[in-house]
């Protein structure tokens, strides 16, 4: 009974010193606390760490419609990877990014056809590698083949087969490259693929959420019932502001299609 008080004695005064703890490490078990032996004390306070922050973070939000949630990582790092969880999160993000900069262009410029892979005798190349793009006027552009004159026909192949709606023809070494003028149904057609996108990559979000809920809840049996919450509500806090920053690319996106 001496040594459970013992143990238990000094927990107090670590809780106010919580903040501390959470950006130097958690305490250690005081010295001659049976507990030590299987870390028993130091997963009991960070229990009581994580609990405090989460009545904090209620108290703090009342009156308000919701409350922010910052988890220091190292408190749960053996329950989850909060860090790993967010980057896969922003992996969904730029794949968006990279969707509407390949695929959703109004051709209007020569960077339009860069993305376009060339299958060649040795191997895969963007076209920009392969030739020299120019843009003669705003309804023709030019692929400039002289480098790699092997390679005209497959390129020109490529770009007929890049689901972008064109019909380059060759004469010789030059690929001619006429844009078709683009009219407002086209802009509303592709302002409806971003949309689809987006929507697309918001369910890859969840997909990630989901897991990293899943994961979380796991843990179920060894941590408290205010743990858990804490961390699905700090999951769910960064799944928002992934889906927020998808809204705002989707905007700015709609807008530079539709003009």
């Amino acid at each position: 009974m001496a040594l459970a008080l013992r143990c238990l004695r000094p927990v107090p005064s670590l809780l106010l010193r919580s903040s501390f703890a959470m950006s130097r490490g958690l305490p250690r078990a005081p010295r001659g606390c049976p507990a030590l032996l299987l870390e028993g004390c130091r997963q009991c306070v960070q229990q009581m760490l994580l609990s405090r922050q989460l009545a904090t973070k209620k108290a703090k939000g009342k009156g308000q419609s919701q409350a922010k949630v910052n988890i220091s990582a190292a408190l749960v790092e053996d329950i989850i990877n909060l860090e790993e969880t967010r980057e896969d999160m922003q992996a969904v993000i730029e794949a968006l990014k990279e969707d509407f900069s390949r695929n959703l262009n109004v051709r209007t410029s020569p960077g339009a056809l860069d993305h376009i892979t060339v299958m060649t005798k040795d191997g895969k190349f963007p076209l920009n590698q392969l030739g020299q793009i120019s843009q003669k006027s705003p309804q023709l552009m030019i692929v400039n083949m002289t480098n790699f004159p092997e390679s005209t026909a497959a390129a020109a192949k490529a770009i007929r087969e890049s689901g972008m709606n064109l019909n380059p023809e060759v004469d010789g070494t030059v690929i001619r490259v006429p844009v078709p003028k683009v009219t407002r149904e086209h802009r509303e057609s592709l302002a409806k693929l971003a949309k689809q996108s987006t929507n697309k990559s918001k369910e890859a979000l969840r997909k990630v959420r989901s897991k990293s809920i899943t994961q979380v809840k796991k843990s179920k049996n060894s941590v408290s019932e205010d743990t858990i919450r804490l961390l699905e509500k700090q999951i769910q806090q960064m799944a928002d502001e992934a889906a927020t920053e998808m809204d705002k690319l989707l905007a700015a996106k709609t807008k530079e299609l539709l003009g």
